[in-house]
């Protein structure tokens, strides 16, 4: 059983870009990250008893991004991405597969929560449906369900590119 503090150091990096993957906003993954870890560590007997710990904190992850404390949160993100282009329209990057990465993330971010869950579990971790729908605590058919409505509206909102690809 390896101790919180091994586990912290071995799996910090991993968690915070998982949750910025997920949340598009580095502050606010770190402050979910955070709250996850602090919870974690208080109940560290029990999760490290657990086949994988590690998957256990991941799903407290996604839980945290999904709850309601954070909807608020995940609004101003949006709105606050959807100001700025207004105020200013974006610049042609030089880099052009760093652009469209950008824009992908910025049409990930529009999505409702649990489909830009379903999608980052999917094309970020790699995960298959029934370990999607483990970590979200839904079934596999409703995990297909969201990832087809999130990929229907990537595609809209970008035509132009390979939805599935441009994001990794």
């Amino acid at each position: 059983m390896p101790s919180f503090d091994a586990f912290a150091a071995d799996r910090l990096s991993w968690l915070l870009r998982y949750a910025t993957a997920l949340t598009c906003d580095p502050y606010l993954a770190q402050d979910i990250v955070q709250e996850v870890m602090l919870r974690a560590q208080s109940r560290w007997s029990r999760i490290s008893a657990l086949d994988a710990p590690d998957h256990y904190v991941k799903r407290m992850v996604t839980n945290e991004y999904l709850s309601w404390r954070r909807r608020r949160a995940a609004r101003d993100v949006t709105s606050a991405h959807s100001t700025l282009e207004a105020i200013s329209p974006p610049v042609r990057d030089p880099a052009h597969q760093h652009a469209e990465r950008d824009a992908m993330r910025a049409c990930i971010a529009t999505l409702p929560r649990k489909q830009r869950a379903a999608i980052v579990l999917r094309y970020y971790e790699d995960n298959t449906d029934e370990e999607i729908a483990g970590v979200l605590g839904c079934s596999a058919g409703t995990v297909r369900s969201h990832i087809s409505r999130a990929l229907s509206t990537l595609r809209a909102a970008a035509p132009g590119f390979a939805v599935t690809e441009a994001y990794r």
